[in-house]
């Protein structure tokens, strides 16, 4: 149809039923007005509406808006009745409180309105009842479609789940229902394991994002043994890259005495492990105690062997300090006599005993240097050190561990320096140490190390710091950089505030970062 300015109209005709009076008149004035006195009517057109031709498409919430949207304190009101699991909808209308599909399907999350299956979710004595919806489960979750509509399918009217948590389970079920994420550090595991159940990949894949953006040397053992058994190769590389940067702190975790014997082995005989071998000594016998506890054995030090087991023999004894040993290992009670008496010849004797012991030290984690000066240079009165602080904050593109910084020496002859370093994000202080280096007179950068790994996280901005006493006079860098590759790891830099000796992007002092990537 074309109208009065020539456009185009698409033409849409609606063909009415009529009454059954309608019909009757309109057959008797058709058998009055018909010869043939036919008494069938031709479809009557009691009107033609046209609608102008539009490309894009519109939603339902679009083209019939809500004229008056709920108010605020009635859809919090059914919120709190859904997370109460007490939820009969008292208004008949409720649909017409939300505008979208997304919306009315999240008022059915625990809710027992037209609930057709109920799940009976925890351990024995802990479980709680929660209501579902067949098809809504079935659409979310191929393991619930079999479960309903498969040829297999029996058909319960409840269902019982002793192997997850409820708060777990009411977690994957928000995520079907509303499409919402909600995870906590006290759940995310529990909810990880319902998802890798039911086999809801794009909840699982968040659990492991927020575990590996909440990873740190003090979860990162149990998180190693959860990836394991989940099955997330990038979950067990992160922990690892943890584990080995940062040994010491999460050998010394609440954490690592709650892994299972599997993992303890995997983590003692591990290479670049980053750590002194008297800390994952004393770990092992934590580990040990906490063992004994949960098979209900006493903490002595027979049953501490016992369930220690082969694991014993891959910690590396003799390469401890002879200091470490004497004054731990050997008097912990749980090497034999002879263990003992062989490891002290083979700190002592020429001619050294076959020990079960493995003899050669770790190799540890090779540190890296990030150098953001192109050259350095001294004069006659520079740079001066009276108690000022240098200062720059840099930026990684991935995740590193700061293990120290590398620092400038005297340029008038040798001079020790007392070095107080720090490591900040947003003013908050993560690592600090006091350290005194011994500077030759020449041009070398020095390292000046902190007492743990900092755990740095891409794309944010930290402040380095150190505070200088010593020869008032020594080198200082020049052409400074504002971006450094080094390896796989880009380092930005730019001034900081707190800088009070004249450090900045083009020269001054901390030229080095020494770091584990």
């Amino acid at each position: 149809m074309v109208d009065a300015k020539g456009r185009n109209m698409k033409c849409l005709t609606f063909f009415l039923m009529l009454p059954e009076s309608v019909k009757s008149k309109s057959s008797k004035s058709s058998k009055k007005g018909n010869a043939s006195g036919s008494s069938k009517l031709p479809p009557v057109c009691y009107e033609i509406i046209t609608l102008r031709s539009k490309k894009k498409k519109k939603m339902a919430a679009d083209i019939f808006p809500t004229k008056k949207p709920a108010s605020t304190t009635t859809v919090q009101q059914y919120q709190q009745q859904n997370l109460n699991n007490n939820n009969t909808i008292q208004n008949c209308n409720w649909q017409g409180l939300y505008s979208t599909i997304r919306e009315r399907n999240s008022v059915m999350f625990n809710n027992e309105l037209m609930a057709d299956v109920h799940f009976v979710v925890g351990q024995p004595g802990r479980t709680q009842r929660l209501p579902g919806h067949r098809y809504v489960l079935a659409v979310g979750s191929s393991v619930f479609h079999a479960m309903f509509y498969g040829e297999l399918a029996e058909n319960k009217d409840e269902i019982h789940i002793p192997d997850v948590e409820p708060a777990a389970f009411l977690a994957m079920l928000k995520y079907i229902y509303c499409d919402e994420i909600d995870l906590s550090a006290d759940t995310v595991l529990a909810t990880l394991y319902a998802a890798k159940k039911y086999i809801v990949p794009h909840l699982a894949r968040a659990c492991v994002n927020f575990l590996e953006t909440s990873l740190s040397a003090k979860n990162a053992c149990v998180l190693l043994s959860q990836s394991c058994l989940f099955e997330e190769p990038e979950l067990t590389q992160r922990c690892w890259e943890v584990i080995d940067a940062q040994a010491e702190l999460a050998l010394r975790s609440e954490g690592f005495c709650d892994i299972d014997a599997q993992t303890l082995e995997s983590i003692l005989q591990r290479e670049t492990l980053n750590a002194k071998e008297i800390v994952v000594f004393e770990a092992a016998l934590s580990w040990a105690e906490a063992e004994c506890q949960r098979q209900e054995l006493t903490s002595s030090t027979d049953n501490k062997r016992k369930v220690l087991g082969k694991a014993m023999y891959l910690i590396r004894i003799p390469t401890m300090a002879l200091d470490d040993f004497a004054n731990g290992a050997a008097q912990s009670g749980v090497l034999t006599l002879n263990e003992t008496n062989d490891i002290f010849l083979w700190y002592t004797a020429a001619k050294k005993p076959e020990l079960q012991f493995v003899s050669q030290p770790r190799k540890g984690l090779t540190p890296q240097r990030c150098h953001r000066f192109q050259s350095c240079a001294y004069r006659s009165n520079q740079w001066r050190y009276r108690g000022r602080c240098d200062s720059i904050q840099f930026a990684v593109d991935k995740r590193v561990f700061i293990a120290g910084f590398g620092l400038y020496g005297s340029s008038c002859g040798s001079a020790e320096y007392s070095a107080k370093i720090e490591l900040k994000r947003q003013g908050v202080l993560l690592g600090q140490n006091l350290n005194k280096y011994f500077s030759d007179g020449s041009s070398n950068t020095f390292p000046v190390w902190f007492e743990y790994p900092v755990q740095i996280e891409p794309d944010t901005f930290y402040t380095a710091s150190v505070v200088l006493d010593g020869n008032e006079l020594s080198y200082f860098g020049q052409e400074g950089m504002t971006e450094v590759q080094c390896g796989k790891v880009t380092f930005q830099f730019q001034c900081s505030s707190d800088s009070t000796n004249g450090t900045g992007v083009q020269g001054g002092q901390i030229p080095e970062l020494i770091f584990y990537a």
